[in-house]
């Protein structure tokens, strides 16, 4: 009962911010870094119902950090993921003016600088400095290389392609089961798939020049099956790889 009620909470939060927007004129800004740098430090001024979203690029595996000086109280900020329109990642009436966070996904972030409903209703004004940074690597784009320009990732997502694929868990190495997958591609044959067993943590497999890689201290063995990788985990986890998700088509 708990955990529904604190589901319920979350949908109502994520409600009202996306009400609290509506019917608001929101200006759009490109956030650039100077060369060399890794943040920029923005200053503007809000009055009333004004909003400004800042946008900005980032990849998976990458670290945002965002902090808010203002001379109002009820000045916040919100942090909106690629291809979102109201759903945050991170609600600064909630949690503040300052976050860091890892960024899960590749494409053009939102920070969002808006006044409170009840103090943009009394058309209160905001002087405000905002300090937005990316810092880190893109993980798996470092390591494979570039994706062909072709090959779209899935909308809000740092995955080319996602679906399911057939794998099972203990002795029996038949795939009885179905494993959401998601896979990131870089240069032909390269692909790191994210694979997520029915309430299991997720296994990353990562293959270079269309062979399964060393994944860490793990024990990997791998064999073919016409077009597909059989691929055994520490003798206990099976997976079946087609050769289409590693390299597309």
């Amino acid at each position: 009962m708990r955990r529904v009620m604190g589901r319920f909470a979350l949908i109502c939060a994520l409600l009202s911010v996306a009400s609290a927007f509506a019917g608001s004129a929101i200006e759009t800004k490109t956030v650039h870094f100077a060369k060399g740098a890794s943040s920029a430090t923005l200053k503007g001024v809000l009055k009333g119902e004004r909003i400004v979203d800042y946008r900005l690029r980032a990849a998976a595996g990458q670290t945002m950090s965002v902090r808010l000086e203002t001379s109002n109280l009820a000045n916040y900020f919100n942090v909106l993921p690629p291809g979102s329109e109201d759903v945050a990642i991170f609600i600064g009436s909630s949690g503040g003016n300052e976050w860091s966070g890892p960024l899960a996904a590749t494409g053009e972030y939102t920070v969002r600088v808006y006044l409170m409903r009840s103090a943009a209703r009394r058309n209160e004004t905001a002087s405000y400095t905002l300090t937005v940074g990316i810092t880190g690597s893109p993980t798996a784009e470092k390591a494979l290389g570039p994706a062909p320009s072709g090959d779209a990732r899935v909308k809000g997502t740092p995955y080319h392609a996602t679906g399911q694929l057939p794998c099972s868990m203990g002795d029996a190495p038949e795939a009885s089961a179905q494993c959401s997958f998601g896979v990131i591609r870089g240069k032909q044959g390269n692909a790191e798939v994210h694979v997520t067993p029915q309430g299991g943590l997720e296994r990353v497999l990562s293959f270079i020049d269309g062979k399964p890689a060393t994944q860490g201290g793990e024990a990997i063995k791998a064999s073919r099956e016409d077009d597909t990788w059989l691929i055994k985990v520490n003798d206990y986890e099976h997976y079946r790889i087609p050769d289409a998700v590693i390299y597309g088509g």
